[in-house]
């Protein structure tokens, strides 16, 4: 090799060579797999601009996505322990906990905030799927129902949007009774008057369907949500049949009652502010005329004795 070789080849190499290319620059739909730019998905909320398949929104992106701009508040979720059962399967349950709130930055798989839709006050419970698939143990109970009083002592409708797989199996029968606890929650808020909202997104399934997200005054959900307890192959291998086109889907359950409206990501924050408007409005907006002549006078002529019969 000469000495050009050995010199001045390695240097005019490294001024020419290639950048190491990010590899979260392009995300690829997971319905019709088209390749799509992230600044691009972004921008268009996380929505295929190709398909209009809604992938998955994390919880403080959902937080800002429906808060007015002026911004929200998130409170302190309450403490549990962790690891209750010390639970091991090929890993430890507290190196999970760890590893995911690393990636995603929250305590557990909800965040609880406080702020303004549409000028209306609100408290919203968002689930993040990042973190161990959104799966309900005892710290998300007990934070459904601390954003339950939350919303009770602001006299604030409450909005829980779940994403998530289910209980979670680490914490064995302590996240079964989440179920129940979250249902508690519920049921305060309804005692006290408190609107309660749920918006369903993909997925929805297991114990948090079987509990709180089914429950709601009004039940929203993203277009192609997957809702549903079991999954389609164990519903299909129980009763031996093939499911219908579309079964679990949010158009389905919405098309069979179990879903009040289907609503695109784009217009979530102009509907919950229209339907808090008018749980916050409660006088009607025009004035009411009886059908039939005056209400009370009606009345009175009622309460009269009938007249005798002439002869």
């Amino acid at each position: 090799m000469s000495w050009l070789d050995r010199f001045a080849r390695p240097k005019v190499s490294g001024l020419f060579r290639r950048q190491d290319m990010p590899e979260d620059l392009w995300e690829k739909c997971e319905k019709c797999e088209q390749m799509i730019f992230h600044r691009e998905l972004e921008s268009n909320l996380r929505v295929c601009p190709r398909c209009d398949h809604h992938m998955r929104l994390g919880a403080d992106k959902r937080l800002a996505l429906l808060f007015d701009d002026e911004g929200y508040r998130t409170i302190e979720l309450p403490e549990v322990t962790d690891d209750p059962l010390r639970f091991r399967d090929r890993k430890r349950y507290a190196d999970r906990l760890r590893e995911a709130r690393g990636a995603t930055g929250h305590d557990d798989a909800i965040v609880v905030a406080h702020g303004k839709i549409g000028g209306a006050p609100a408290v919203i419970a968002a689930f993040d799927f990042g973190f161990l698939g959104g799966s309900m143990g005892t710290a998300v109970g007990e934070s459904l129902l601390a954003a339950a009083r939350l919303a009770v002592l602001q006299e604030a409708p409450l909005i829980v949007i779940p994403s998530s797989g289910g209980a979670r199996m680490q914490e064995g029968v302590l996240s079964l009774m989440q179920m129940a606890r979250t249902t508690i929650a519920v049921d305060e808020l309804k005692e006290a008057g408190v609107p309660y909202i749920v918006l369903l997104t993909n997925p929805t399934t297991g114990g948090v369907t079987a509990s709180f997200a089914m429950l709601g005054d009004i039940a929203i959900a993203e277009p192609g949500a997957v809702i549903g307890f079991a999954g389609p192959r164990v519903i299909e291998e129980t009763i031996r049949e093939t499911l219908p086109e579309g079964f679990q889907r949010a158009e389905y359950l919405r098309d069979h009652g179990m879903v009040d409206m289907v609503v695109h990501r784009r217009k979530l924050r102009e509907t919950l502010s229209m339907l808090l408007s008018l749980l916050r409005d409660k006088k009607p907006v025009a004035e009411v005329i009886a059908l039939h002549g005056d209400a009370p006078a009606a009345r009175a002529r009622a309460d009269e004795p009938a007249p005798a019969d002439a002869d």
